[in-house]
This record gives structure tokens, sequence and C-alpha cells, in this order.
């Protein structure tokens, strides 16, 4: 069974770029624009992996993996920002001690965010 990845971030190019790559990679994707729409995603779908932005509208990437964790300890999640007012290695360290799984700083490679995905969930 293919495995399934939540894709949450507000940056739509961004992250239809990140969507059509692992569809590519054979993952089944959902993605969500903001934290609210992506914890219903995920309540609904429980996929094997969450990969969330940090700054977003409505509800950030921070308030999002605390949720996660609070419903579901086991869930596995990769943080990514690119920073905002603040810079992105706070964010990424405050996302990590929260409960993310691994934390990536934008911009990334592909390379980067694939070995992350298999260390996590296996290909």
């Amino acid at each position: 069974m293919k495995k399934r990845i939540l894709v949450i971030d507000d940056d739509i190019q961004f992250r239809t770029m990140i969507v059509e790559m692992l569809e590519r990679k054979d993952f089944t994707v959902f993605s969500a624009s903001d934290g609210e729409k992506g914890l219903q995603i995920w309540q609904e779908l429980k996929p094997n992996l969450v990969i969330t932005d940090i700054i977003m509208p409505n509800k950030e990437g921070i308030e999002t993996i605390i949720d996660l964790k609070r419903k579901d300890k086991s869930v596995k999640i990769i943080a990514i920002s690119g920073g905002g007012r603040i810079n992105a290695k706070d964010n990424l360290h405050s996302a990590k001690l929260l409960g993310a799984s691994l934390t990536l700083a934008k911009p990334f490679d592909n390379s980067q965010l694939m070995e992350a995905i298999y260390q996590l969930i296996g290909e």
C-alpha cells in the first residue's frame, strides 16, 4: 500500500512543487494551505507523515504540531521554514522541541527532503 503524506504550506507554488515531486515518487499526497485545513485532513485520512511549514495564516505550524502531537504522540512530522520575522533556525528549533521528528530550512533540495521522508517512513 502506498504511503500517504500530508503537505501543509500556504505558499501555493511551493506546496504544488512538493506535492508533484512526491506523487512522482509514488506517494499518495494530500495538501492544505494552513494548519486548520491540515488538521481536518489528518483527522480524516491519518497519513503516515505530515510536512508542515511554520509561518502560515490562520493556524501556523507550531500550533499545528502541538495539536497533532496532542491527538497522536506517534505522528511523524517534518517541519519546514524559510524564516519570517524571526530566524528560520529559531522556528525549527521550537518545532523540534514541540514534537517535529525532523526539520528542514528552506530552501532545501529535493534529495534532502526525500532523505528525511525515507528516514521517517521508509520507501
